[in-house]
């Protein structure tokens, strides 16, 4: 994830971006990009979806990642970290069912 993480602030620093990047427009910008990834979808089942868009879906669930990343950097969150914690706190939210319930 660091690797990620550098890469994606070089690129946006060599292109003087960083300027423009704070938190709500971050955050607007994932929305708009999710936005544009859940468009693959519409009036079209998944599969056929997944089909025929494969690649658009791919670019902007990176967008998706890119902003994500971007946000976190800016208010300085370890997303691994806290993604790893969200499912232990899912977990005991959710228990998966025991052995017996199947």
């Amino acid at each position: 994830m660091e690797k990620v993480m550098k890469k994606v602030i070089e690129f946006r620093d060599e292109r003087g971006w960083g300027q423009y990047h704070n938190e709500k427009d971050l955050a607007i910008s994932i929305s708009l990009e999710a936005n544009e990834l859940l468009e693959n979808f519409q009036w079209r089942d998944s599969e056929e979806a997944a089909r025929e868009s494969r690649q658009n879906i791919k670019e902007e669930m990176a967008d998706v990642f890119i902003y994500l990343l971007q946000l976190a950097d800016k208010l300085d969150i370890d997303l691994e970290e806290e993604a790893l914690r969200k499912l232990e706190k899912n977990a005991l939210k959710y228990p998966a069912p025991s052995p017996s319930d199947q």
